[in-house]
């Protein structure tokens, strides 16, 4: 599909496309492009943009990937396109962004012939609302370790994310943060809740829920999931 100088980038816009690296590669396989993440996977989405712009690439055509829930709105993808336009040396390849997120490996032609130009005056990377630590009352990590993710972290943050939503929690209530390995790996999936200092094994979806509605929402820690937790002495 990509041809001469022009290329085309499949953008993993969450933790649940870099999970899914594979399907993205036998995607771009197929189709001739290559794939870059927005987010916690290499390539980078700026990474990627300069290795074909140092090849010389005149046009790069941009087709964000969200395979689940988790993705931030396409307009993020366009922010950060942009910030790398900006900060490019010329000379600067044409860079095109699909008007709308690839949910299924067949809307990829359509998305390669519905796109905007990036022109450089798109927002950048800042604002001031993102200028103070948020209010959250909680901090909730989930593990997207090797031994979580094999054993379904990704629809335990999902149902997380969902429940939250139905409960009208915000950023300002509950801060969901996606983490490496966090251990205990045995008790997998793992996920914690700060400051309260609880950590939760063997979460589910169902389970996931449920930290939603008793934890988070109504103040009482969730027993039948909860781990014994000491701590160590300092000194």
């Amino acid at each position: 599909m990509a041809t001469g100088t022009d290329h085309i980038v499949l953008i993993g816009m969450s933790v649940r496309e870099v999970d899914a690296r594979a399907r993205l590669h036998d995607l771009a396989r197929e189709h001739g492009t290559s794939v870059a993440f927005l987010q916690l996977g290499d390539p980078s989405l700026s990474r990627e943009l300069t290795r074909l712009a140092d090849g010389g690439a005149s046009r790069i055509v941009l087709i964000g990937v969200s395979l689940g829930s988790l993705a931030p709105a396409g307009s993020w993808l366009r922010r950060i396109a942009a910030h790398w336009w900006r900060e490019r040396a010329a000379p600067r390849p044409e860079l095109e962004v699909a008007t709308a997120l690839l949910t299924a490996d067949e809307q990829l032609p359509a998305l390669v012939g519905a796109t905007r130009p990036i022109t450089g005056a798109e927002p950048g990377l800042t604002s001031a609302a993102w200028e103070d630590v948020p209010q959250h009352r909680h901090q909730v990590l989930v593990c997207r370790g090797p031994r979580c993710t094999a054993l379904g972290s990704d629809r335990s943050a999902e149902a997380l994310v969902l429940a939250m939503m139905e409960q009208d929690l915000g950023d300002d209530d509950v801060l969901v943060t996606h983490t490496g390995c966090q251990f205990p790996c045995n008790q997998a999936p793992v996920v914690s809740v700060q400051p309260d200092d609880v950590w939760y094994g063997r979460v589910d979806a169902d389970a996931a829920r449920l930290i939603v509605t008793e934890h988070l929402a109504a103040g009482a820690p969730l027993e039948t999931h909860r781990l014994r937790r000491t701590r160590h002495p300092l000194g």
